[in-house]
């Protein structure tokens, strides 16, 4: 399993103070070398972490795949069709939401979500689907052929026991839904140390895109040591 490294608390601790420290984009660089496979960051309406510099900086230092994080917007789209990362991935969004909740609601959204992807496709970004892993979206998700679905991992990341192990079948049957339509599967959102080894276990799991975790231990032990640690967990 690959490992993106989502780098927007970095920029949410530097926003605190309005200054330039710390900087996301050494942040992304320091995680590359330690063996990340990408860095994720995600360009919130309110700007609220990373900013249209960090993206430009960030396309210019990254050398693996840079995955952007964005709702469907003109704004985001005009931003990320400039600076071109390697892939967007589509997600809700709310103003006052501390993180994103949940996936895309692609019953309700689902031609918005066709018209964005053609759009983005036409810049030549590929487009991943952040979705909830449930069978009936899933179905939605296959029609419209993304690149790739990234499976909120929200409900498996805050259980425990059983409970952890309900929503890792759920996973499980939802990543081989989307691989047998021909979708790429990526996982994300409260992805920790205590449960990332056991996502491993779903093989249809290319990659997973860890943030909240991996910057949390770096504040303690540093960068480097917080990727190589995960890096561990996953391989």
């Amino acid at each position: 399993m690959r490992l993106s490294v989502n780098i927007d608390h970095v920029a949410t601790l530097r926003q605190a103070r309005h200054g330039r420290d710390p900087d996301p984009v050494a942040a992304a660089v320091l995680a590359e070398l330690a063996g990340a496979h990408g860095i994720t960051v995600h360009l919130r309406g309110d700007r609220r972490h990373i900013q249209e510099r960090d993206l430009y900086l960030l396309r210019e230092v990254v050398r693996g795949r840079l995955n952007v994080e964005a709702a469907m917007t003109p704004d985001a789209l005009k931003v990320l069709k400039e600076v071109k990362p390697d892939q967007v991935t589509l997600v809700p969004e709310r103003e006052d939401e501390v993180t994103t909740e949940g996936g895309l609601d692609l019953a309700r959204h689902r031609e918005e979500a066709a018209d964005y992807q053609a759009l983005y496709r036409e810049a030549r970004i590929e487009v991943a689907l952040f979705i909830n892993p449930d069978p009936a979206t899933l179905k939605i998700a296959a029609k419209l052929k993304p690149d790739c679905v990234e499976l909120n991992t929200l409900e498996y990341g805050q259980a425990v026991g059983q409970r952890a192990k309900e929503a890792l079948k759920r996973l499980r049957t939802a990543a081989e839904i989307a691989a047998r339509a021909g979708i790429k599967v990526h996982a994300g959102h409260d992805i920790n140390y205590r449960n990332a080894q056991e996502l491993t276990a779903v093989a249809e799991v290319m990659e997973a895109s860890i943030g909240h975790a991996i910057v949390a231990r770096a504040e303690l032990v540093g960068m480097d040591r917080a990727v190589r640690e995960m890096l561990e967990l996953i391989r």
